[in-house]
């Protein structure tokens, strides 16, 4: 199986993110073609110290290949281009094998 992680780091206005974030881009990202979507919010490190990013999605799909012909899909092309809407703090995407 493999994962597409999409790491936000910290936006400038929060609640201007978490708008767009849940009222639109979500919508956006839920019609990619994967087998599983988890968002989560970073509340803090262990110490209790502010977590270094904002938000991580990850989305799951069979093979490599699964993801590549979602995310070249009318859908997929859509979510990676409304990202600059929001994403004030700067976006990490990286593709990991889960074994």
């Amino acid at each position: 199986m493999i994962k597409l992680v999409v790491v936000y780091g910290h936006p400038k206005n929060t609640e201007d993110f978490e708008k767009y974030y849940m009222e639109t881009h979500l919508h956006l990202a839920r019609k990619i073609s994967c087998e599983r979507l988890e968002t989560c919010k970073f509340i803090g490190t262990p110490d209790g110290k502010k977590a270094t990013n904002y938000r991580m999605a990850e989305l799951y799909f069979g093979t490599l290949e699964d993801l590549q012909t979602a995310m070249a899909s009318e859908e997929g092309q859509a979510a990676v281009q409304d990202i600059p809407n929001f994403a004030t703090g700067g976006v990490e995407v990286s593709i990991a094998e889960i074994s």
